[in-house]
């Protein structure tokens, strides 16, 4: 919701709940809730008055709500931690599959444990989550949110690993609203760069991508997912910003130019030396001249 200094509503705020069903009483599931965004998300539910559980790696020692710990690249914890969680809910209306990894991995490179790490994670533990919660959100006629990423569609270099665990997500997503559409929703929400921890490896790696992205603010993602899991409609697919949009429509449609653009704004960075010191970036930069 868009909301004034003070913490009042603005008319588009306004609007936009006005569109939303009531969240008040409705049993919602959030993954990775003890980062940036999940923090954010289950406070939102919370605040609307649904019944929040959250699950994550290492839950923190000062959760606003329920933090189950759960590895979700194991699937007895996945189990485990989804039928606690669904026990204590009593049922499930809402799964938000937020958690993900990102990290650096160049595509002309082989892929390693960073790589590896980042397709278990973003891909099959939201899989792993997924599965484990269908009788529940089938019984329910709940809805399913994936957080995917602008790179699902348009992918940024370096970062292979992530914009291929994203694609992914999104082709898992397609599979699972053929089979669960007559029942249960599913949407994917696609920000493009918040400003967060998960971009703390590829900075320490020297494959930072500013200036190759706009930030945008975490509240604007987190009433997107709002939108997609209380909208009186399902939504397939919900970009974060007009911005997004905009890429979202060029990066289906116009593939050829969205990738002349990256290329265009990678070419500019290499030659500002953004990625003179790192050591996984040597190739491109001798390739667009910049070493020998």
């Amino acid at each position: 919701m868009n909301r004034t200094a003070s913490g009042r509503l603005t008319a588009s705020g306004r609007r936009t709940r006005r569109r939303l069903r009531p969240a008040t009483g409705l049993r919602v599931l959030v993954t990775g809730a003890s980062g940036t965004f999940g923090r954010a998300v289950c406070r939102r539910f919370a605040d609307l008055g649904a019944e929040v559980v959250g699950l994550d790696l290492a839950p923190g020692p000062d959760e606003d709500i329920t933090v189950l710990p759960c590895d979700l690249t194991d699937d007895a914890s996945v189990a485990d931690a989804v039928a606690a969680a669904l026990d204590r809910l009593g049922g499930l209306d809402i799964l938000v599959n937020n958690a993900g990894a990102g990290g650096p991995a160049p595509a002309e490179l082989p892929p390693g444990a960073e790589a590896l790490r980042q397709l278990d994670l973003n891909l099959l533990g939201t899989w792993r989550t997924t599965a484990a919660c269908v009788d529940a959100l089938v019984a329910s006629r709940g809805r399913v949110v994936m957080l995917s990423s602008r790179m699902a569609v348009m992918q940024l270099p370096l970062a292979a690993a992530y914009g291929a665990s994203k694609r992914a997500l999104v082709a898992y997503a397609d599979a699972l609203r053929l089979e669960l559409g007559t029942h249960v929703g599913v949407t994917c929400v696609y920000p493009s760069s918040v400003r967060s921890p998960i971009h703390d490896s590829t900075a320490a790696a020297g494959l930072s991508l500013e200036g190759m992205s706009r930030y945008e603010p975490l509240e604007g993602v987190v009433d997107t997912v709002l939108r997609a899991a209380l909208g009186r409609r399902v939504r397939r697919d919900l970009p974060t910003t007009r911005r997004g949009a905009v890429e979202f429509f060029l990066a289906r449609h116009l593939p050829g130019l969205t990738d002349r653009i990256v290329a265009r704004t990678l070419a500019g960075r290499v030659r500002a030396g953004a990625f003179a010191d790192a050591e996984l970036a040597a190739a491109l930069v001798v390739r667009h001249g910049g070493g020998s």
